[in-house]
């Protein structure tokens, strides 16, 4: 891999004290997953279903009774 030059040259003082800012940078970090359904948004979904199904066998047995008379 070939050495890439800089086009700012590095300055060192010959006296006196060295010092360094330390400036803070932004790390990132690996995406966290989130779920596309919440764990309540999935329960109220499934009590919404059982509802419907329960609606769906009273007008079966309703209509099974219309029959019969």
């Amino acid at each position: 891999m070939p050495e890439v030059k800089s086009i700012f040259r590095e300055v060192l003082p010959k006296q006196g004290q060295l010092s360094m800012e330390d400036v803070p940078t932004l790390v990132l970090c690996k995406p966290k997953l989130l779920p596309l359904k919440s764990v309540t948004l999935e329960k109220l979904e499934k009590m919404h279903q059982e509802a419907q199904e329960v609606i769906k066998q009273q007008e079966l047995a309703i209509r099974d009774q219309g029959k019969v008379l």
